[in-house]
């Protein structure tokens, strides 16, 4: 979804221009974008089939709710993002450069559109909206606005997006600090640090802020036990500090070896140092999240990760802005070294959501074990699991072959290098 939007920046760029160094930096990426396309199909459409497969009775009482948004997202926003793709990458010979830049965009809105449908899923799992429960227990989809409007969703959406440009970017920085350190496609590298950096700082500020914040701020309004387990703070106290390192005892309930900044949580939910907060002690037990340890850590590595990503992409742009960027070996290296980071952040992120969630399947409706299909066994689940994780680890093995290829090629067409004035800026 990210490389979508450095597509269309990488298109607009060659309208902008008129050069078609920048025309094939963008049928570089569509070719990589078209391989993750590709696989996210394959890998995304058994989990849709789950919700009748393993998830019988939560699609019973919630499918009135949902079914509307995965309906859409598979009709609309699917066939919109595949049916372009497919044009951007065979149609550009039968496309006038407006047509070609149009498909451009539409196949990244087609992705994000597609997202929003997801998100607006998990949102209402979250934070259900628009919903009235039916004298059989169902639930009855009441307010469709309400329900697409979820005000979780309002964070939720473009912190995600967000997080996916961060991705994006800091992928394509890295294929371009590959290049420049390899000295091959030496001024498609440039071109796709330069890119990467600046698109990745700006992501990664507005990550922290306002989206960060905003999510940060539905969750202590809405779920109060979540973010005192996403925090360790097992005591409601005023004036609560934030848990920077430390290991969360839940038999003890308290954080061993904390690293902590006085003052500061209470600081950064309720903007007074002295708020209270309330720790996990002011909710009952059997309403605590799950895995304490796993949320807490997810949480943390998903925030210093973050931390990271704004240092780094920081200081690579002032390095960038001063002409140094390109020939600065060891940031080259740090660039490269990076790639993986942001998908562990983004994973970070969802386990942070998921596990915050717990024990709830849908927050406040339905617990996570009144969910599960009754007909199926664990052994059935751990056998389907197995299967589906050696299907992956070949698919995946695959798209890391596929991915390779595309990078030892390149992006061809002219390799020669541009002045210093145009190194300033990226050209």
């Amino acid at each position: 979804m990210g490389l979508g939007l450095l597509i269309v920046i990488f298109k607009t760029m060659a309208r902008k221009t008129g050069d078609e160094h920048y025309d094939r930096a963008a049928r570089f990426w569509a070719k990589v974008f078209g391989i993750n396309f590709v696989v996210g199909v394959v890998t995304g459409i058994p989990m849709e089939f789950q919700f009748g497969t393993n998830w019988s009775r939560f699609s019973e009482a919630a499918g009135g709710v949902i079914g509307h948004t995965l309906a859409m997202e598979g009709v609309y926003a699917f066939f919109l993002e595949s049916a372009f793709l497919g044009l951007f990458l065979y149609g550009e010979k039968h496309l006038s450069k407006n047509g070609h830049y149009a498909a451009a965009v539409l196949v990244w809105l087609g992705s994000w559109v597609s997202g929003f449908f997801i998100i607006v899923t998990n949102a209402w799992m979250q934070y259900p909206t628009g919903y009235r429960l039916g004298a059989d227990g169902k639930i009855i989809l009441d307010s469709f606005s309400e329900y697409l409007l979820n005000p979780w969703t309002f964070w939720m959406y473009p912190h995600t997006m967000i997080g996916t440009v961060i991705t994006g970017a800091f992928l394509v920085s890295a294929i371009g600090a590959f290049y420049l350190l390899t000295g091959q496609h030496v001024r498609y590298g440039r071109t796709f640090v330069s890119v990467g950096v600046t698109v990745g700082f700006i992501a990664s500020v507005l990550m922290l802020f306002p989206t960060g914040d905003g999510q940060g701020k539905m969750i202590a309004k809405h779920q109060p036990a979540t973010l005192a387990a996403m925090e360790g703070l097992f005591e409601t106290v005023e004036g609560a500090p934030i848990a920077i390192l430390g290991q969360p005892d839940v038999h003890r309930q308290r954080i061993d070896n904390p690293l902590t900044i006085p003052r500061m949580l209470s600081f950064l939910t309720y903007k007074r140092w002295g708020a209270e907060v309330k720790g996990l002690d002011a909710f009952p037990r059997d309403t605590w999240p799950d895995e304490i340890p796993l949320l807490y850590y997810s949480f943390h590595i998903m925030i210093g990760l973050g931390t990271v990503f704004i240092a780094l992409s920081g200081l690579a742009l002032i390095l960038l802005r001063k002409g140094k960027l390109y020939r600065f070996k060891p940031m080259l290296w740090v660039l490269m070294l990076m790639l993986p980071f942001p998908f562990i952040a983004n994973t970070a992120g969802w386990m942070t959501t998921e596990f915050g969630r717990q024990p709830w399947l849908i927050y406040g409706l339905m617990r996570t074990s009144e969910g599960p299909s009754p007909a199926i066994s664990t052994g059935n689940v751990m056998f389907t699991l197995l299967g589906f994780m050696g299907m992956y680890t070949l698919i995946g093995v695959l798209y890391l072959f596929l991915i390779r290829r595309e990078i030892e090629e390149g992006p061809g067409g002219d390799e020669s290098v541009p002045d210093a004035a145009t190194e300033v800026t990226g050209g």
